[in-house]
């Protein structure tokens, strides 16, 4: 008798181990860092604050936070304008949203005495308006409709990431702008031009004036306002896809009525395609890493997932990270990424490279456990 035929039991699939848990070197941050960092740590990483009352005050004994604190004015602005960054390591000139964001980033709380005024002032900027008295550094020298609107939908995209950022998702005001603004980039990536944005007009590629790229601001808005990303699921599934394409050669130059401008905080693409690009500028990587794990987009991303893996494999076995020689922290970074970092006050003829190992290992451990990736305190 023929015998039965044999039946091939299909190979069992291959289960990727997890990830081993992420050392975070708590001491040496608690004795190394500023104040900042030390509260951050104690409350975003080990997430058990002491019951001491006056916990809460320790992140205003940043020296960086109180040299922003004495250039503010009683308005709750800074002199600097609204999105000016400083060049170099001075805090000269830094515009009122940065400014701003920057105290979030040190711990400060918004709603205490230094940061409401600016908060009203924030809410303020979300206003479907086009008065030209709130552009400061971006009022055009004669009076022109075209770059009045784009100041004011710029102001209006930095102030909602801002009120994100320190909070303030469930607020209706900024939920009804968080809308609004999505609804514009969402047009654009459903649309037929997101896969074809550029024009040609005589040897210039170009954005044509209906394009509506998804910009810094946005991306920071979004990755701060978890519920409303829930709602708008198709936008982030569309954007993901947005933010893995190539990042085009050419620079965002885009028509604003009769005149051609460069729009620096349009987001083509993949900010982080490498090691090389992020060896180049660190703080700006780590920025991108953060604001992508926020985003949900970190694990969907190969590339991503790859980078950070080989940042906290060059940590020591502490967790500590030090600077390799291919690591560049330029003198200054994109006004999108300078409030994240420096946390650490660097005291005049202390090792700036202590400073930046504080920073950046800091970064990797709240990073890593954004992404849900297991930590070991040491």
């Amino acid at each position: 008798m023929p015998e039965p035929p044999a039946f091939l039991v299909p190979p069992s699939p291959v289960v990727a181990a997890p990830p081993s848990p992420a050392r975070v070197p708590i001491t040496w941050m608690m004795k190394s860092g500023s104040s900042s960092v030390q509260y951050r740590a104690i409350n975003e990483l080990v997430k058990s604050p002491p019951s001491d009352a006056t916990w809460p005050v320790v992140p205003y004994a940043s020296h960086i936070g109180l040299q922003l604190l004495m250039m503010q004015d009683r308005d709750g602005t800074w002199p600097g304008g609204m999105l000016t960054v400083p060049d170099g390591q001075s805090l000269i000139g830094v515009g009122t949203i940065p400014a701003y964001r920057r105290l979030l980033e040190l711990g400060w709380d918004p709603e205490g005495p230094a940061l409401s005024a600016t908060k009203r002032l924030l809410f303020r900027l979300l206003a479907q308006d086009d008065d030209p008295s709130f552009l400061a550094e971006l009022t055009p020298a004669t009076w022109d409709e075209d770059l009045i609107q784009r100041g004011r939908l710029l102001l209006r995209e930095a102030a909602a990431a801002a009120l994100a950022q320190a909070g303030y998702e469930n607020d209706p005001r900024l939920r009804g702008a968080a809308h609004r603004l999505t609804d514009r980039v969402w047009t654009y990536l459903k649309s037929p031009l997101a896969q074809k944005p550029w024009v040609r007009v005589g040897n210039q590629h170009q954005l044509p004036p209906e394009a509506a790229p998804p910009s810094y601001h946005l991306l920071t808005m979004l990755s701060f306002m978890p519920q409303f990303r829930s709602e708008r699921y198709e936008l982030m599934d569309r954007l993901f896809d947005h933010l893995s394409q190539q990042w085009p050669r050419q620079q965002p130059l885009q028509q604003v009525g009769p005149h051609l401008l460069e729009q620096p905080h349009y987001v083509m693409g993949d900010f982080l395609p490498s090691r090389h690009v992020m060896d180049g500028d660190m703080p700006s990587a780590l920025a991108w890493l953060e604001m992508m794990t926020r985003l949900g987009f970190l694990k969907k991303h190969d590339g991503w997932s790859k980078l950070l893996d080989r940042l906290l494999d060059d940590r020591d076995r502490k967790g500590i990270w030090t600077p390799p020689r291919s690591v560049v922290m330029p003198v200054s970074v994109p006004g999108w990424s300078w409030p994240a970092m420096p946390l650490t006050d660097s005291a005049s003829g202390e090792d700036p490279h202590k400073a930046i190992s504080v920073d950046v290992s800091f970064r990797l451990a709240l990073i890593a456990a954004l992404s849900g990736r297991g930590i070991e305190l040491v």
